[in-house]
């Protein structure tokens, strides 16, 4: 009788860790009916929720990043790791996993570190174009590395580098063909362009502060506006429902109808973003957190940005340039269609596919 195959995948903290990990898992499944799947994440984060919502089981670990400021939680970082490197071990030993996957975020450094030492086969699926601390860490002793972008061999072993891209959900692949049951959806006018507005998994206070103070103007041009400000946000701009032609959400469940609707996008650049944002192939004005590690967001934006394909405004410059370069993009049709062409042309759109091949070399 053959042996059930088990796989251990561990990622999260944002929706750009867990989704990729959540998309490689049910491939992993399509491929092998009756493997099993154990996932390990950090235990206050989002995955606790995300994971058993998708059907998988999770184990939550003791352990957060290292604060830029000094903070009580840099003192608890050394236990933390300790007693994470420790859960990772009995874990490991009591599943038995045949390859281990790690999509980013500190639960996975502990678990591919003891999964590495204790000679399982490892995988790094890295979505940004400049890596975390965690996965160059990590990169010496893993067996594979999957990547999103170019120029990573400066970071990681060349021989071990894969470009796969990142996962990304598959009903994006045709999001044109809704256009029309978009517009249906959201209620929205065909005879207007649509503005999208995301600011990632969590929200972004600086762009909802921009949409806030420039919502006039930007109906002024005659746009009407989808408008996702995260949960965390939504209480303070839920009021600009009231106004017409703008729709504001928590959170959108149906995003392959919020790309179809859009004409033009402004988004946050996090990996995930970027990689639907290419297979989705919209004209994209970036404005990346400047706060995030190693400030990442910027350089994934800058790797579009240098093949022509979307705009880069950052945060400093919003209340001096915002006005000139959306009312530019969205009166030029010309300057649109190069920008979709260009980052269309980026898009990686079977990377779930390449990773599980590469999962399976392993095996």
């Amino acid at each position: 009788m053959e042996k059930k195959l088990k796989f251990i995948i561990s990622g999260g903290g944002t929706g750009g860790h867990i989704y990729p990990a959540i998309a490689i898992a049910n491939e992993l499944k399509y491929r092998f009916h009756d493997a099993e799947f154990l996932f390990v994440g950090a235990k206050d984060k989002m995955e606790m929720q995300k994971v058993p919502q998708a059907g998988y089981d999770i184990k939550g670990l003791w352990i957060s990043g290292i604060q830029r400021k000094i903070s009580l939680q840099n003192l608890l970082f050394p236990f933390k790791l300790s007693s994470s490197l420790w859960k990772s071990y009995r874990i490991i030993k009591k599943f038995k996993p045949d390859v281990v996957i790690g999509t980013g975020g500190f639960a996975s450094g502990a678990v591919l570190k003891v999964a590495s030492m204790l000679g399982i086969p490892t995988l790094i699926q890295e979505q940004n174009s400049f890596p975390g601390i965690t996965n160059k860490l990590l990169a010496k002793k893993a067996n594979a590395i999957c990547v999103a972008y170019e120029g990573l061999e400066k970071f990681f072993p060349k021989e071990k580098i894969k470009i796969t891209g990142n996962p990304v959900r598959q009903d994006l692949l045709n999001s044109d063909d809704k256009r029309l049951e978009a517009l249906t959806y959201f209620e929205l006018d065909s005879t207007k362009r649509t503005l999208l507005v995301l600011g990632g998994s969590l929200g972004a206070r600086r762009i909802n502060q921009l949409i806030a103070q420039e919502i006039d103007f930007l109906l002024e041009l005659g746009v009407q506006i989808i408008w996702q400000c995260g949960k965390l946000y939504f209480e303070e701009y839920n009021h600009f429902n009231t106004k017409e032609n703008v729709h504001v959400f928590a959170f959108i469940d149906k995003m392959d109808f919020a790309y179809a609707a859009a004409d033009v996008i402004i988004s946050r650049s996090g990996a995930s973003s970027v990689s639907e944002l290419c297979i989705v192939g919209k004209p994209t004005l970036f404005i990346p957190s400047p706060n995030v590690s190693e400030d990442h967001q910027t350089k994934n934006a800058q790797a579009i940005l240098n093949k022509k394909g979307a705009i880069l405004l950052k945060e400093k410059d919003l209340d001096t340039d915002f006005k000139n370069i959306f009312a530019d993009l969205i009166s030029n049709d010309e300057k649109q269609a190069k920008l979709s062409k260009k980052i269309h042309k980026l898009a990686l759109p079977n990377a779930t596919n390449e990773i599980v091949d590469e999962i399976e070399k392993l095996l």
